[in-house]
C-alpha cells in the first residue's frame, strides 16, 4: 500500500503504485496516476488526467494539472504527462493541454523545473531539461533534450527551442531557437553556440567543428546570397555531422515563429 500522510486528501480513484509516498497536507484528484517512487514532499496538488512517471519527486506548493490559464479552454478533456526521475521543485505549475494544442502537455525524464517555473497548456519537454528558477514557458513551446532555460527568462507562445541549446538568465525569447543555440538578451538574439554544454555532454570534435563552420557561413555576414542559399549550400557541405544535420533540419521544418539571428553589428 502506498505510504499516505493522515493529514492528505487522496481521492479513491486516484491509481497509486504501491511504493508511492505521499506527505503531510496533499491533495490527489481522481483522474491522477502515480506510478512507482513517486514522492510528494508535502503540500503538493496534482488534479487532471495527470500521469507521473517512477521516482519523480515533486516539492511543496506545487500545483500540477490544474485548468489551463486560456481564455479558449472549454473545459474539454486533456492531460499532462510527467516522466520518470524529473524532479519539481517548490511552486512550480505545470498546465495540462488544450484543444488548440492536442489536448497534452508532456514532460520528459530526468528534467529538473526549479522553483517557480511555468509549463504552461501544449508545451512538450524533451529528456534532461531543467528550467532555472522563475523560467517560464507561456503555451504551445516545445523544448528539446538537454536544453536550460535560465532563471527569469520568459519565452514566448509556439516557439521552439531546438536540442542542447542554452537560454541565459533573464531572456525574452520571441523567435525559435537552434539546436546547440546559445541566447541571451533582455529581447534575445543568438549569441552563438553552447560549445561548453557540448563538450561536456562529449559531442566529437569534427561535430564541433563542422557544426562552428556551419553557423559562421549561415550568420557572419560575411557571404553572398540570400539566407535560403546558403541555408542549401550548408546543407550539401555539412551533411556529414549529426549536429549540423540536426541544426539544418530544425530551420527547415515548419514554424509559426521566425527563427533568432545574432544582433546586427
Amino acid at each position: 500500500m502506498a505510504d499516505i500522510h493522515v493529514s492528505s486528501v487522496v481521492a479513491p480513484e486516484a491509481v497509486l503504485a504501491d511504493s508511492v509516498r505521499i506527505g503531510p497536507f496533499c491533495v490527489v484528484g481522481p483522474h491522477v496516476k502515480l506510478g512507482e517512487d513517486v514522492v510528494l514532499h508535502s503540500h503538493v496538488v496534482v488534479e487532471g488526467r495527470t500521469v507521473v512517471g517512477p521516482r519523480t519527486q515533486i516539492y511543496p506548493f506545487a500545483s500540477i494539472g490544474h485548468q489551463p490559464q486560456d481564455l479558449k479552454y472549454g473545459g474539454e478533456v486533456s492531460s499532462l504527462e510527467i516522466g520518470s526521475d524529473t524532479v519539481i521543485r517548490e511552486q512550480v505549475t505545470i498546465n495540462p493541454g488544450t484543444a488548440g494544442g492536442g489536448l497534452r502537455t508532456v514532460v520528459g525524464n530526468h528534467c529538473m523545473l526549479m522553483v517557480g517555473a511555468h509549463v504552461a497548456h501544449d508545451c512538450v519537454l524533451g529528456d534532461h531539461v531543467i528550467l532555472v528558477n522563475n523560467a517560464t514557458l507561456a503555451g504551445h513551446v516545445e523544448v528539446g533534450d538537454n536544453c536550460i532555460v535560465g532563471g527569469l527568462s520568459a519565452v514566448h507562445q509556439f516557439v521552439r527551442i531546438g536540442r542542447d541549446a542554452m537560454i541565459g538568465g533573464m531572456s525574452g525569447v520571441e523567435n525559435d531557437v537552434i539546436p546547440y543555440g546559445l541566447v541571451m538578451g533582455d529581447r534575445a538574439s543568438l549569441n552563438g553556440l553552447n560549445l561548453v554544454g557540448m563538450k561536456r555532454r562529449g559531442y566529437a570534435r569534427e561535430d564541433i567543428v563542422a557544426l562552428q563552420e556551419t553557423y559562421r557561413k549561415l550568420f557572419s555576414g560575411n557571404d553572398t546570397g540570400t539566407f535560403a542559399e546558403r541555408l542549401e549550400e550548408a546543407g550539401a557541405e555539412g551533411s556529414g555531422s549529426a549536429p549540423v544535420r540536426d541544426v539544418l533540419a530544425f530551420m527547415k521544418s515548419v514554424s509559426s515563429r521566425g527563427l533568432l539571428h545574432p544582433k546586427k553589428k
